[in-house]
């Protein structure tokens, strides 16, 4: 993540987020690394009773983020229950 301060790394995540938000209309929040400069862990939820459709939406989401040239994905965890 490019950025020399929290407060810019916090404006990257908070726009990456919304933007997110709005586009999918899931649920997703920054969950770790709060006070790391140049880290973040983001948190996602997607409800549905078909997999395939949470595992596109999941997919969507993942190729968004990665399309973000401000950012670079380093490891996905990803449960379906």
């Amino acid at each position: 993540m490019e950025g020399n301060s929290l407060k810019e790394k916090r404006q990257v995540i908070r726009s990456i987020i919304e933007r997110l938000k709005n586009r999918f209309n899931i649920s997703i929040a920054e969950v770790g690394d709060l006070d790391v400069i140049r880290r973040s862990s983001i948190g996602f939820t997607v409800v549905s009773n078909e997999k395939t459709y949470i595992e596109r939406l999941m997919g969507k989401v993942i190729n968004f983020i990665d399309s973000d040239v401000r950012v670079q994905i380093i490891d996905i965890d990803k449960e379906i229950h």
